[in-house]
């Protein structure tokens, strides 16, 4: 009965010791759970504000990183090609340890195009505005959003982003042409890319000389890929648009042919000049013409805007010097009877600069990437292009096509230095300021003897870069010569007026009427209505084209008529179909769209 008894007791005290140890465990296991949701919390607190480091806009760490885990990226592209291509993305990732960007696959992720390994003949798209470089090509790898739990904690970037690389930012030409140009537009093209958009450079430079001028195209300062390292080793960018538009582009600087203008441009000087005018607002100057002039008579403002005139000389302390400055400088100024200021990018602030050119009469400077600053200049005014011994104005034209293009209005002349012994040679300098003494002695001789440096590719040509770097003893009667010969072909641009590019529209009510006059002998007689916009518009001169083909023939017979109707006669044959095309010209070049094809039978 006792040793029952004990046995009890043995089995109660052993159930309490299991159930206190059961108690124990739970608490301890609870406390477990807790520690590790309030790390989770901690952590994604942690996170929250290294995202909010990058920006004022605030987000919610928890549902971001849910997103990215369910949804994944997803990504939509414009462009057929990787050369015209601009892609959208939703939490796009970059990992800073691999230097990648990271797409990641669930069920809920969009990627178009799906080119699957056409992705990487050679990219999916370009990260800068020159075209087809094989330095510039974007791609990324791809991974399950399963993964991301292995990973570390992904830092979000709220902003919505415009993802490029810049060409070369050391270089002024480069940074309108390449970067800030085409960024600008490509930031029109999407209104969510607005002043509140942040630029990121994937290209992997420093900041450069000119990095003020890209903070003019956001409110946010622009992030350098170097600096992604400091906020995580895996940065989500939860809405990005990555590439750039091409279409404000006018050059291509020889990678494949010699330098030139591009074969197809898109761009006039209208949306150039609205470009400039917005960059001016940002920096706070106002050009002069566009201050509205008080009455007076037409003889007064003629004197007042005589003396208001000036000429700027860019002065450059380095490389590619006018030696004879101030003999060049006064030469002009008696030339012209205008003031003439000097300017130099680097004694002065580039807003100082851009002020001063913005309402000059005329831009003078040795070839160099200053001359990008032309498109600040007013309606009418001169660049003045000069080229140092052996470098032919012909070859080397970026300037030149700018103020060429239609709309820009300014007009361009280049001087070249024909004289060797007003040139100084700098052959012992580093490579890539024209230094050749790097070079075989046979190929120095060459360079020393050649007269015309030949065409050639982008970019380190040594007979380029030792002429281009030269210093110039400029021949003041030769240059005022050129000058004033080039002047007299001068447009008589209107300052304030931008040159109409306004196209016809399609002519209304074409019709055909035909007649047998012999077995061997037709007429033809086509007529239309003018276009609708014509009756709107003030326009110097109209004509209207018309193609003329024989149904089944290849060729056609091309018109051009003042009139609104005419009767043909010539080449016209009895019982046969022609197909006719009508479409209107408005001062010469300005073409309309053809109107729906004439389908005649005589």
């Amino acid at each position: 009965m006792r040793a029952s008894v004990a046995g009890c007791r043995m089995s109660v005290g052993a159930l309490l010791n299991g159930l206190l140890v059961s108690v124990v465990a739970a608490l301890l296991w609870k406390y477990s759970k807790l520690s590790e949701h309030a790390a989770l919390l901690e952590e994604e607190l942690h996170m929250t504000q290294q995202s909010q480091e990058l920006s004022q806009a605030r987000i919610d760490y928890h549902v971001a990183l849910q997103a990215l885990q369910e949804h994944g990226t997803r990504m939509v592209c414009t462009g057929k090609m990787h050369t015209d291509r601009i892609c959208r993305f939703d939490y796009l990732c970059y990992c800073s340890e691999a230097e990648e960007f990271v797409f990641f696959h669930s069920n809920s992720s969009v990627m178009l195009p799906n080119l699957g390994s056409r992705r990487f003949q050679p990219a999916l798209l370009d990260l800068s505005s020159v075209e087809d470089h094989n330095t510039q090509y974007f791609n990324f790898l791809e991974l399950p959003a399963a993964t991301l739990k292995f990973m570390p904690k992904p830092v979000f970037v709220p902003d919505v982003t415009l993802i490029l690389n810049r060409f070369n930012p050391d270089n002024l030409m480069h940074v309108f042409h390449d970067d800030l140009l085409p960024a600008y537009y490509t930031m029109k093209q999407y209104s969510d890319l607005d002043d509140e958009a942040r630029l990121v450079f994937m290209e992997g430079w420093g900041e450069g000389p000119h990095f003020d001028l890209y903070r003019l195209l956001s409110s946010k300062q622009p992030l350098l890929k170097e600096q992604l390292r400091n906020f995580g080793k895996l940065m989500c960018f939860t809405k990005s648009y990555v590439g750039l538009s091409k279409m404000t582009t006018w050059y291509q600087y020889g990678f494949v042919q010699p330098q030139g203008p591009k074969a197809n441009m898109l761009v006039s000087g209208n949306e150039i000049r609205q470009f400039a005018r917005a960059l001016m607002e940002k920096m706070n100057i106002t050009r002069v013409e566009e201050i509205e002039k008080d009455g007076g008579s037409a003889e007064d403002e003629k004197e007042k805007e005589k003396k208001d005139e000036y000429i700027v000389v860019f002065s450059r302390s380095t490389t590619r010097l006018i030696l004879n400055e101030a003999e060049f400088i006064m030469a002009l100024a008696q030339e012209f009877q205008m003031r003439v200021v000097t300017v130099s990018l680097e004694d002065q602030s580039f807003p100082s600069i851009v002020q001063m050119i913005s309402s000059a009469t005329m831009l003078v400077s040795m070839h160099g990437a200053q001359l990008i600053t032309s498109l600040f200049l007013p309606r009418g005014a001169v660049v003045v292009e000069l080229f140092p011994f052996a470098v032919n104005p012909e070859q080397y034209t970026p300037y030149k096509t700018l103020a060429s293009l239609p709309g820009m209005d300014l007009h361009y002349i280049s001087w070249r230095n024909t004289k060797e012994e007003n040139t100084i040679t700098h052959p012992d300098r580093p490579w890539e300021q024209g230094g050749i003494a790097h070079l075989e002695k046979e190929e120095q001789e060459r360079i020393l003897s050649s007269k015309d440096v030949p065409r050639h590719l982008c970019c380190r040509n040594p007979e380029w870069l030792f002429r281009i770097y030269q210093d110039t003893l400029v021949d003041i009667p030769s240059f005022l010569e050129v000058l004033k010969e080039g002047m007299k072909t001068k447009p008589s641009f209107k300052k304030s007026k931008p040159a109409s590019t306004v196209h016809p529209g399609r002519v209304r009510e074409p019709q055909c009427q035909t007649s047998v006059q012999t077995t061997n002998e037709a007429k033809l007689t086509v007529s239309w209505q003018i276009p609708w916009n014509l009756k709107y518009l003030k326009v110097r001169e109209v004509k209207y084209e018309v193609w003329i083909q024989e149904q089944g023939e290849n060729t056609y017979m091309p018109y051009i008529l003042p009139q609104q109707n005419y009767t043909f006669s010539e080449n016209i044959k009895p019982f046969t179909t022609y197909l006719v095309w009508v479409r209107c010209i408005f001062n010469k070049n300005l073409l309309g769209p053809f109107a729906d094809v004439l389908m005649c039978r005589t």
